[in-house]
């Protein structure tokens, strides 16, 4: 805590605290747990729309029809998987499914975003690459619940460092929801494994400079005990008045923030809690992270069901205190009162400002002339953020529960629902576009979301965030997390997609350094038919929709050869929306459209092909006769898809996209031997199979030889 929270916690009590009481706090009003420094700044992102559901749970919800409800969450574990990349990841694959639990739901699917640093030079960033991949693989495969996607950047920002995000999907009645209240009387236990020392402090390890090695602040985590807790919930969700996960701070935080919302008063029994380690103080007891707990409130019926429902799943159970009308959390051991604070005072901390200054932007006019296009072209293909991520993702069951009808690779992924309707999902970052300018690449985030929910043929309709930042003591890294806000507010409110809950993870650095700034967006789609367009063929004309323009700054081609500079893309709201209705009246005739975002069209033209083992020729002046054929090729301007049209559908489709005013380029045609780029009378061409070899194999390599 800073020397002023000291202050106003002892001028607030009358009083010095107890160390119990000084433990709660430091937990509830770390940065982690309190949002401290940015929720008066997130409350400016539009969250309502008519089907959002707000209910006091840790997900949001919204209604996808037939009384039927999803509800979502995202967080991370960033610096317990930069210590134990293996249990940091699984952790916090659990904790994202518990949130989804305590809303009464089922979770169905699971999403991930991995950063780490250059894993092509740094044994190490591939060191824990390889324990995060294994983690989450290992946790979601024991749960059976299927992992659909996600995003994952490589950067030597993230040197010594990871990010790793986890974002979860849940599904259920409406009328089985469950909305948290408290009556006096009622009961409070706790449900899950044991109690013990790993994870004590951990919100408080979260909100510093990772600059220590304390693995104690690591969870320990146990997905068949998960798997238990989930089923007991689920087994009597209607006896339960309310639910919540115990994650960062522990106890301190759930009861304290369950008593305030509930605006009631909560007595807890430290030694009446089931422990891994009988040495445990209270103090230890009450901030403890292990995983796989919930706290629950019950009455009398209601602890009947939840104690037979533990004893058939072998769930240990303890029941640890009781709902009054005080509005006090008091906290007792063996009987004496180790802490008695107001509720709302620890549930609410102060808000800290911190200063604002932009940050110094590598942005220039310039960008480096390329002589020899192919080198280049195969030098990206090897990068791992290009390479090809099946072998991530291959180590995922993400078919399991057969709802998965669009797998992980290209675009957004899709899910089957009971009531005949499709969720398309996607989560994107660009670290490198928001270092240059927060705003334009946070905006440029949510819209590749967008776009690639688009091209699955289906609507956004909400969405997620996570805002990874540095230090906000540095004045340019909070200016920076706040041009960020400003943009997901603006682009939220102008095409209606309502943010339905999120993440704020600062203090993300090391000794090296803050992290580039690293917004992540989850977006969420709705469609009521599952496209499945045919795949790009023979003779297939190839259409850009969406202007290209000389904005090559913070891109993929920049950073392969080396260079600081140029303009990073800008974005028009209104441009995005008639370009990505466009594509979703495109995809919704069943054409096959892809997302140009990573690597500008050079790499979405070349994955197109490597997926579906075709060639290609593109004419690079009929997209611009202004810009040199480098530029054309790896900028990586915004609101572009690249589109795959059979010769029997081109008529309608150049009628539709000239009937929105939506600017289009026809480019080329796919079906040849190699991938072939020309302009003017100069053609650039890649040999398809060496090019497949590269592409495909890097990423592999690097990591099981990193």
């Amino acid at each position: 805590m800073f020397d002023v929270e000291i202050k106003y916690l002892r001028e607030s009590l009358g009083r010095e605290p107890t160390p119990t009481e000084e433990a709660i706090v430091s937990a509830e009003w770390s940065e982690h747990c309190s949002y401290k420094s940015s929720r008066m700044h997130i409350k400016k992102i539009p969250n309502k729309a008519p089907h959002v559901i707000h209910e006091d749970t840790d997900s949001g919800v919204i209604d996808v029809g037939d009384g039927y409800v999803i509800t979502a969450h995202i967080e991370s574990h960033n610096h317990p998987s930069a210590l134990d990349p293996f249990g940091g990841a699984a952790t916090g694959v659990g904790g994202i499914l518990r949130d989804i639990i305590s809303a009464g739901t089922r979770p169905i699917a699971v999403l991930d975003g991995l950063h780490f640093g250059d894993i092509s030079t740094d044994t190490h960033a591939a060191w824990l690459l390889g324990g995060a991949m294994r983690g989450i693989s290992h946790y979601g495969n024991c749960m059976g619940i299927p992992n659909i996607g996600g995003e994952i950047g490589f950067d030597e920002s993230y040197t010594g460092y990871a990010l790793v995000d986890v974002a979860a999907i849940g599904f259920g009645r409406r009328d089985r929801l469950i909305h948290n209240r408290a009556d006096p009387g009622d009961h409070v236990i706790i449900i899950g494994g044991p109690t013990g020392r790993d994870g004590v402090g951990g919100s408080q390890f979260a909100s510093a400079q990772m600059d220590t090695q304390d693995r104690s602040a690591v969870q320990i985590p146990d997905p068949f005990m998960e798997k238990m807790v989930m089923e007991v919930i689920l087994n009597v969700r209607p006896h339960l008045k309310a639910l919540k996960d115990l994650g960062g701070g522990g106890l301190a935080c759930a009861l304290s923030e369950t008593a305030d919302s509930l605006k009631v008063g909560i007595e807890a029994h430290t030694d009446h809690i089931h422990l891994r380690d009988d040495t445990m103080g209270p103090d230890e007891i009450i901030i403890s992270e292990s995983q796989e707990r919930m706290l629950v409130i019950v009455d009398d019926a209601g602890l009947a069901y939840v104690s037979q429902a533990c004893s058939k799943f072998r769930v240990p159970v303890s029941v640890i205190g009781s709902v009054n009308d005080t509005g006090m959390l008091t906290v007792y051991h063996h009987d004496d009162v180790v802490a008695s604070l107001p509720a709302n005072l620890v549930a609410n901390a102060l808000f800290i400002e911190w200063m604002e200054e932009p940050a110094t932007s590598p942005e220039s006019a310039h960008t480096p002339p390329c002589d020899n296009i192919i080198p280049v072209l195969y030098d990206m293909l090897s990068t791992p953020d290009c390479a090809d991520k099946r072998y991530i993702y291959s180590q995922y069951d993400h078919e399991v529960g057969i709802r998965t009808t669009k797998r992980p690779g290209m675009d957004a992924s899709v899910l089957r629902l009971d009531n005949g309707r499709y969720l398309a999902v996607s989560l994107s970052s660009n670290p490198r576009h928001c270092m240059y300018n927060p705003y334009h690449g946070t905006m440029g985030c949510f819209e590749e979301s967008c776009r690639n929910v688009t091209c699955a043929g289906a609507r956004p309709v909400a969405m997620l965030d996570h805002l990874q930042f540095g230090s906000p003591e540095y004045p340019d890294v909070f200016w920076s997390f706040t041009e960020s806000v400003r943009a997901l507010s603006e682009y939220a409110r102008y095409t209606g997609i309502p943010c339905i809950g999120g993440k704020v993870s600062l203090y993300n650095e090391t000794d090296r350094g803050p992290i580039k700034p690293s917004p992540a967006i989850l977006v969420l789609g709705l469609a009521d038919t599952n496209h499945r367009p045919p795949p790009p063929a023979n003779n297939d004309t190839i259409l850009i929709i969406g202007d290209t323009h000389n904005e090559c700054g913070g891109s993929i081609y920049h950073d392969v050869i080396r260079y600081e500079g140029g303009y990073s893309p800008r974005l028009s709201i209104r441009t995005s929306m008639r370009n990505m209705e466009a594509a979703r009246m495109l995809a919704g005739h069943d054409i096959f459209i892809h997302d140009c975002a990573r690597g500008g069209l050079g790499m979405a033209v070349i994955r197109m092909c490597l997926e579906h083992v075709i060639g290609c020729r593109i004419d690079l002046k009929q997209i611009s006769d202004t810009i040199p054929a480098h530029t054309t090729l790896f900028s990586e301007s915004y609101s572009r898809y690249v589109v795959s049209v059979p010769q029997d559908k081109l008529n309608h489709t150049l009628d539709t996209l000239r009937g929105t005013e939506t600017p289009y380029h026809m480019i080329g045609s796919f079906g040849s031997d190699t991938i072939a780029f020309s302009y003017n009378d100069y053609t650039y061409e890649m040999d398809r199979q060496k090019a497949y070899k590269i592409w495909s194999e890097s990423l592999e390599s690097m990591i099981l030889h990193g």
